[in-house]
Formats: C-alpha cells, sequence, structure tokens
C-alpha cells in the first residue's frame, strides 16, 4: 500500500511539473484559437452581462423545447399504437434506451448514497 502511495505521488509530482512547463503555452495557445468567441473587455461586468444573456435565452427557449417534447411523445404514442408494424431494431433500440435510463438511475442512487451499495448512512 505503502509503495501504491509513493508512485501515486511520483506521478503527481511530474504531472506537476509538465503542467508548471507547459500550462502557460497551453492557455495562450487554446486562447488563440478561440479568441472569436472572446468578448472584449473582459470584465465582471461583461461576463455578468452574458450570463444574463444565457440565462433569458434559454428561459425563452422553454416554449420550443415544450413543443418538441409534445411531438415526441406523440410519436411514441404512434409508435405503441402501431406496435405490431413495429420493426425487431426499433424494439431493441427502445429497450437500450430503457436499460440505459435504468443504468444511470442506478448510477445516481449510488452516488446519492455516497458510493455505498447497502444504503444510506444516517
Amino acid at each position: 500500500m505503502a509503495s501504491k502511495l509513493q508512485q501515486l505521488q511520483s506521478k503527481a509530482c511530474q504531472a506537476s511539473q509538465f503542467i508548471a512547463k507547459h500550462g502557460n503555452v497551453y492557455y495562450k495557445q487554446l486562447l488563440e484559437q478561440n479568441k472569436q468567441y472572446i468578448q472584449e473587455p473582459p470584465t465582471v461586468e461583461k461576463c455578468n452581462l452574458l450570463a444574463k444573456q444565457l440565462f433569458y435565452t434559454r428561459l425563452a427557449s422553454i416554449p420550443g423545447r415544450s413543443e418538441s417534447f409534445w411531438k415526441e411523445l406523440d410519436y411514441v404514442k404512434n409508435l405503441w399504437k402501431n406496435r405490431k408494424e413495429l420493426k425487431v431494431e426499433d424494439a431493441g433500440i427502445a429497450a437500450l434506451f430503457g436499460l440505459e435510463c435504468f443504468a444511470w438511475y442506478c448510477a445516481g442512487e449510488i452516488v446519492g448514497r455516497g458510493f455505498t451499495f447497502t444504503g444510506y448512512y444516517v
């Protein structure tokens, strides 16, 4: 156990040295590649304005999202009505989707319990 801790410590030290040496170059390169997205002047006020714009833009998109949701729901209802014509591939995709949803639910429950499988700590 102590040797594993020593290895981990060594790797962390190497990583921090690498970041100290090359981090500034990577940061400048990243900013240069994405300069079209940078708002001038980069001030706190500008950040607050952009945050408000994002919030209210997302708020304004709710009716469109709601409409899309109801269209999807109507599509699923129509599929259920015509389930005799359903292909095996479509049923398999739906089953995989359901299985993925269940897996994410289980993962969320495990995280909510503090990464225990037996129950919640009280």
